[in-house]
């Protein structure tokens, strides 16, 4: 029985091995690309009818106007000096794009991101018309046309209105048919670069590592940080696209460098694995100054004595200066103070300071271990995410920070 007991203990112990060996690990598919296997990015301008009186000015945006003209002449109707005469209302100029993945072929869909260029309020409801999308070389590769979707709407009218989500953007799902295909000569190579998407030198050693295990009829060698060039050797009689089967589910464990990410708008922080701190006394409070002002009326009682007002009121002062012997002047009332019978209203300001300044002590956080550590050190000083950035920074100049900065 005893050692029945024993030998699961052990099997429990090689699963617990078993898993803490591969969470830590990602498939080479995941954090690395095929050199040369790539996306192109696509380009196109094109036009939208159909819309419910959103469109673009066309006395604002000649060239929609232009665009328009042009569109029925190729469709046989003369618009020949007649651009400014145009006063439609339904039409928007867009750009259109759209990702051309590799190894696309001739006749398959791709989706494309219609944008306004005018002054349209809404592409809701809108069709685009045949738009030509080139590459970066100037040739044509897919032919997108269809109706939009926005996935939000907007109305209104003259007072105020609703909208909801951006509706000058839509999308067409699987709105541009691809007519020119890019040539790869993958499989007549024996050859193939392996790049990853976060250069890593260890990172690289271990993927050289797990395929030269792992595969037998293929030769991997580390060139640098970035990439692993595999070689397929003689005895793989299989192609280029089986080789790059066999590696992609190589399962390489991935280290990452010791990174806080500091996001002074949003207040986010971000604390990779391997970020440690140093032993460190930690002390941190806030100095709020509040001022306040308020405005206080002092109203007459009823039945108060009217003073006197106007002309009388100066006759009165002249006399009593004359009678004084003082050159006469004229009163008036003093700011603020209005004079209404039965008394007078007087507006003063009443303001108040107040100072309050958090008492914090003075806290020792140890030397961390593991990320779990460094969040519990941290969170025993009970401050918020944007005093952790200021304090992240300090610790950082401080030196006690084993990681490096980015503020995004």
């Amino acid at each position: 029985m005893k050692k029945q007991h024993f030998n699961i203990s052990l099997l429990v112990l090689a699963m617990v091995f078993i898993w803490t060996s591969v969470s830590f690990a990602a498939r080479i598919k995941d954090i690395a690309s095929i050199g040369g296997v790539r996306d192109n990015q696509l380009i196109g301008y094109g036009v939208i009818v159909g819309l419910a009186g959103t469109g673009d000015d066309l006395a604002k945006n000649l060239y929609t106007a232009a665009s328009l003209a042009s569109i029925m002449n190729r469709q046989g109707v003369s618009m020949k000096d007649k651009t400014a005469a145009l006063k439609a209302d339904n039409i928007a100029a867009v750009m259109v794009t759209a990702t051309l993945p590799p190894f696309a072929k001739n006749g398959s869909k791709i989706d494309v991101m219609v944008s306004s260029v005018g002054s349209a309020k809404s592409l809701q409801g809108g069709t685009l018309l045949m738009t030509l999308l080139r590459g970066a070389d100037g040739e044509v590769y897919a032919v997108a046309q269809g109706a939009i979707s926005l996935g939000g709407y907007s109305a209104g009218g003259a007072g105020g209105g609703v909208v909801k989500n951006h509706t000058r953007v839509g999308r067409i799902a699987s709105g541009a048919t691809v007519e020119k295909e890019l040539v790869y000569n993958f499989d007549s190579k024996r050859v193939l670069m392996i790049n990853l998407q976060q250069p890593d030198f260890t990172t690289a050693t271990r993927m050289t590592s797990a395929i030269n295990k792992a595969l037998a009829f293929a030769e991997a060698k580390q060139l640098d940080a970035f990439s692993v060039r595999v070689k397929a050797n003689d005895s793989f009689a299989g192609t280029l696209s089986e080789l790059v089967y066999h590696i992609e589910s190589l399962d390489v464990p991935v280290d990452t460098p010791a990174v806080v990410i500091l996001n002074e708008k949003t207040g986010t922080v971000v604390m990779g694995e391997n970020v440690r701190i140093s032993t460190v006394a930690i002390a941190h409070g806030n100095l709020s100054i509040q001022i306040k002002e308020d405005m206080k009326v002092s109203q007459p009682l009823p039945f108060a004595p009217a003073p006197l007002a106007g002309r009388a009121l100066a006759e009165r002062a002249e006399t009593v200066r004359a009678q004084a012997g003082r050159p006469p002047a004229p009163v008036t009332p003093a700011p603020g103070t209005t004079i209404v019978p039965g008394g007078q209203t007087v507006v003063t300001t009443q303001t108040t300071v107040g100072i309050a300044e958090e008492k914090k002590q003075l806290m020792l956080v140890p030397q961390t271990v593991t990320i779990f550590d460094v969040v519990r050190a941290l969170n025993a000083i009970g401050v918020s995410p944007r005093d952790l950035i200021t304090i992240l920074q300090s610790i950082k100049a401080a030196g006690a920070l084993q990681a490096d900065i980015k503020i995004i």
